[in-house]
């Protein structure tokens, strides 16, 4: 009995406000949206971090004929100077960061040259003695590149060290830029949702405040009465909820799998699974949000 006054009241409720309780869903799928593609952005720059760090290096290049550094003014790296390097990069101040070490001479250089220059012009006027001898460091882990980068400079015999993870950092740094950006933008538009349903829910209120008051007046209890402004709130933010894991989930599917993935194939992208593990937080959030906002708003409007 009591189950189906309640579901009437909600029934009359969203039948009376169907226009705010559209606005509240609209809201809700925006700031719901944008909330998920903050969780996206945040695993997309980890699934890159996991992408890009297994495959960078840091390279010592070493002095050649026409080096002018001034760790290069003996001229060309000697064998006595490579020794010395390789010991370093065995030595147990680098024994925790390095992984494995490479080395790559001129031809090798000039060929991995010709493979990335193949359709430049630029390839034809190279030869292999102009190519510098380097040394290739996988690293044990890749975000202390700065140790073993720093360890080598000012070397006798080193031209110059070098790091993929400098150009990374920059990259992630961006990443992390419009990661908080969209966070901010989550933030407003969840903002404006809870404003909106706390109007919502006063403007109900106010129009029943006949039926609630003869409510009070039978016994009915503060959580009885409450209860169908709640639930009128918690539904239309369900919906709104259902609506924006859908889009989420279908731009990842469309969009970043099916367009960015096939174009820019650098990198590894979000797919639907990780959006999946975003859903449930979606309705945690709007479920909370609308319930919480609801609550609060019918503490001072309920008042007879």
């Amino acid at each position: 009995m009591r189950f189906q006054f309640i579901l009437d009241e909600i029934v009359i409720g969203l039948r009376r406000n169907l226009a705010m309780a559209i606005s509240v869903v609209l809201v809700t799928v925006v700031s719901l949206f944008l909330v998920g593609l903050g969780f996206l952005a945040q695993r997309q720059v980890d699934t890159m971090k996991d992408y890009w760090y297994d495959r960078v290096q840091v390279t010592i290049f070493l002095c050649g004929d026409v080096s002018i550094a001034a760790s290069c003014a003996d001229g060309k790296a000697t064998d006595a100077q490579k020794e010395q390097i390789e010991a370093n990069l065995k030595s147990p101040q680098l024994q925790g960061y390095v992984k494995e070490v490479f080395f790559e001479s001129k031809e090798q250089a000039f060929e991995h040259f010709k493979e990335q220059s193949k359709d430049s012009a630029l390839s034809e006027n190279v030869t292999a003695s102009q190519m510098p001898e380097s040394y290739r460091i996988d690293l044990k882990n890749p975000e202390q590149y700065k140790v073993v980068a720093d360890y080598f400079k000012n070397t006798q015999g080193v031209e110059s060290v070098q790091s993929q993870n400098q150009v990374l950092d920059r990259l992630f740094a961006l990443l992390n830029q419009l990661k908080l950006g969209s966070w901010l933008l989550a933030v407003i538009t969840l903002l404006c949702s809870v404003l909106l349903v706390a109007t919502t829910i006063r403007l109900t209120a106010f129009t029943r405040r006949r039926e609630t008051g003869i409510m009070r007046l039978v016994g009915a209890s503060n959580f009885f009465i409450q209860l169908p402004f709640i639930l009128e709130s918690m539904i239309a933010a369900a919906v709104g909820a259902t609506l924006a894991s859908v889009a989420l989930v279908a731009v990842t599917k469309f969009q970043i799998q099916g367009r960015l993935a096939k174009q820019l194939t650098f990198t590894n992208y979000v797919d639907v699974g990780d959006a999946l593990t975003v859903v449930p937080w979606l309705f945690i959030i709007g479920l909370g949000i609308a319930g919480v906002s609801a609550f609060l708003a019918l503490q001072r409007y309920l008042k007879v």
